[in-house]
């Protein structure tokens, strides 16, 4: 370690951070990059260094039309900090690193390391060497050399956590570039899964989420086409394990033996997030999604069915190349039949890399945004209209942490139904941990959350809260999160939105 004076060192010991965007994927491989810095000596810097750390990890995302400039803007930001101060590291990881490998050096040449999505593993060893070679080291694996789940890690939830099942994916939808990122799918030995998941837990964590490019093919790569439903009814024999989610499934493969065990395992919450992309079946075959209206809502009438409080959320894309207005019509009418909780919709953008890219017809910016604006209105009516349901009922919710930005001034906390809407309630006489379960009734509902005003009916402590408060205890001041970098439900923003990212959809 240099002798220059370091302000974010502590102790002696060289800081670092890890800069997220993109989706659940990367937010996984975030937290095993973490892992591995601190398996390796590294300690997270100090909340708001703002690149004045050690070492600065990016991990990148390449499905946003503007992922490199933002990249370089980035790293150019850098540039002088690090001129500054001999000895920091600047790293490039994700996809976006997968696609441009040396371009990123050459672009930006104080970057030390370049890394792949397939080998972020390799990130300690490639940083030491940089700094012994005093030279940018660039290493980009073709095929996956550890599942993410088998790596170190420092999970940004103590009661909370991923569970990777599966990486890659096998379908070419005409927008995503992922497939060409991540590789094919390959799947996760069943009982390597179950083990972490019964590690986990015995750690305090009593809500996991299995995590996948398409989650639900899962069994594909094994030869067994029921292992995602065998794998749900797995989870519900886990003592301590309260919830299990999944994200993101696929229409094509959504069986009935996986509604069947969604409604039949007691610990599998009844929610869903089903992404549809667009009503219309033309642009359906267009972007090379393996299924048609008719086929997606028979999915929502099975599920609504077996779990009538069930729900469903869905992404959308609006302005897809050779989107027409009646296009358009047929994706507000989806909307309306399906009723969803929430929508993440979509400006559709430019991924450099995909077939769709180079597609005639493309659409206008001012009608994509005028599309984009009433589907925006309409899911808006349709979310209200639902919260306004669960107004009188009773729930349990698990407590989240930094769920609710204003509960500091209105002096509620925040927590998760199962279903996984957001609910805001009155902050009870005793003490209330993050992973504890509180049981209220909802008193008010807006679009996006929904309110429990009175008082809380009953407060159990579990042990998910003895590891959010060991946690607390041991490690002060608390480390920020990674970024989810995930899109925003609701009104549009005055920039426009963009597609979803890392074929989590």
């Amino acid at each position: 370690m240099s002798s220059i004076d370091r302000s974010q060192s502590v102790g002696g010991t060289r800081t670092y951070e890890v800069r997220t965007y993109g989706c659940q994927m990367n937010v996984h491989d975030s937290e095993r990059l973490a892992g591995l810095l601190e398996d390796a000596g590294y300690v997270r810097a100090p909340e708001g260094s703002d690149g004045d750390a050690d070492v600065v990890v990016f991990n990148t995302c390449a499905v946003r039309e503007n992922a490199d400039n933002k990249l370089y803007g980035n790293l150019g930001h850098l540039a002088p900090k690090k001129a500054s101060r001999p000895g920091m590291q600047i790293a490039v990881g994700g996809c976006l690193a997968q696609k441009d490998r040396d371009t990123i050096v050459k672009r930006a040449p104080w970057v030390d390391v370049v890394f792949g999505t397939h080998n972020i593993g390799k990130l300690p060893v490639l940083l030491e060497r940089a700094r012994v070679q005093e030279e940018a080291q660039v290493e980009i694996a073709e095929s996956l050399e550890a599942f993410p789940s088998t790596l170190p890690t420092r999970r940004e939830s103590a009661y909370a956590a991923w569970v990777s099942i599966s990486v890659g994916c096998n379908n070419t939808c005409t927008f995503c570039i992922v497939p060409a990122l991540r590789g094919k799918e390959k799947d996760r030995r069943p009982g390597d899964i179950l083990a972490e998941i019964e590690a986990l837990v015995a750690e305090g964590v009593s809500e996991i989420t299995l995590l996948g490019q398409n989650v639900n093919a899962y069994g594909s790569d094994i030869g067994d086409r029921e292992a995602f439903s065998k794998l749900l009814r797995a989870c519900g024999k886990i003592d301590g394990l309260e919830r299990v989610r999944f994200t993101s499934p696929h229409p094509r493969d959504f069986t009935d033996d996986v509604i069947a065990a969604m409604a039949e395992t007691p610990n599998v919450m009844p929610q869903l997030h089903m992404p549809l992309q667009s009503g219309s079946d033309t642009i359906l075959k267009a972007m090379r999604r393996s299924y048609r209206q008719e086929r997606y809502l028979g999915i929502i009438e099975k599920v609504r069915a077996a779990i009538p409080h069930a729900a469903i959320s869905t992404d959308i894309i609006v302005g897809f190349p050779g989107e027409t207005e009646e296009d358009f019509e047929q994706t507000l009418h989806v909307v309306r039949e399906a009723r969803f909780a929430q929508a993440f919709t979509f400006q559709y953008s430019k991924r450099p890399g995909t077939p769709a890219a180079e597609m005639d017809g493309q659409i206008p910016k001012k009608v994509v945004q005028e599309r984009y604006e009433r589907l925006v209105a309409l899911q808006e009516e349709i979310s209200w209209e639902e919260n306004k349901k669960q107004v009188g009922r009773t729930l349990e919710l698990m407590v989240a942490e930094g769920e609710g930005r204003k509960d500091d001034t209105t002096h509620r906390l925040s927590g998760r139904a199962p279903d996984n809407r957001l609910v805001h309630f009155t902050k009870p006489e005793q003490e209330v941990r993050p992973g504890d379960v509180v049981t209220v009734e909802i008193t008010y509902a807006a679009p996006h959350h929904l309110l429990a005003e009175g008082t809380v009916l009953d407060v159990r402590r579990t042990r998910a809260g003895d590891a959010w408060e060991k946690r607390n205890a041991e490690k002060a001041p608390q480390p920020t999160g990674v970024m989810l970098g995930l899109p925003k439900i609701g009104a549009p923003d005055p920039v426009p939105a963009v597609t979803s990212g890392c074929g989590c959809d």
